[in-house]
C-alpha cells in the first residue's frame, strides 16, 4: 500500500509557473514509475508526465513538453512537476499516480492522490 499527497496548486496568471509535489508514505517511492495526470472539466484524464523507477528516465505529453519537468527527491519520497509558461489550457485538476511498478506509463492506476486544482486565468 502507499499514499499519495499532491500539493502545490492554486491560481497562477497565464505565462506563470507552479511547482506540484507528490509526496508518498507507506512505501519508498524511489523504485516505482509515479506518472502525473490531469482533468479539466468536462475532458477525460490525460497523462502528463512520467518518470521511471528504474533508471529515472522521463517521459511528457506532446501538450506539456519544454514546459513542464517532473522529477524526483528520494530522500524526501517525493515527486515534483514543475510547470513554467502556463496557459489557461492547463487549467485541470492534478493527479499522481503510481501502479507500484518501475516502468512508465502508469496503465492501471493502482494509487492515486486527492489532487490538486491549478487555474490558469487573468
Amino acid at each position: 500500500q502507499v499514499q499519495l499527497v499532491e500539493s502545490g496548486g492554486g491560481l497562477v496568471q497565464p505565462g506563470g509557473s507552479l511547482r506540484l509535489s507528490c509526496v508518498g508514505s507507506g512505501r519508498t517511492l524511489d523504485y516505482y514509475a509515479i506518472e502525473w495526470f490531469r482533468q479539466a472539466p468536462g475532458k477525460s484524464r490525460e497523462g502528463i508526465a512520467c518518470v521511471s523507477g528504474k533508471d529515472g528516465s522521463t517521459g511528457y505529453a506532446e501538450s506539456v513538453k519544454g514546459r513542464f519537468t517532473i522529477s524526483r527527491d528520494n530522500a524526501k519520497n517525493t515527486v515534483y512537476l514543475q510547470m513554467n509558461n502556463l496557459t489557461p489550457e492547463d487549467t485541470a485538476v492534478y493527479y499522481c499516480a503510481t501502479d507500484l511498478v518501475p516502468r512508465c506509463p502508469v496503465s492501471s492506476g493502482d494509487y492515486w492522490g486527492q489532487g490538486t486544482q491549478v487555474t490558469v486565468s487573468s
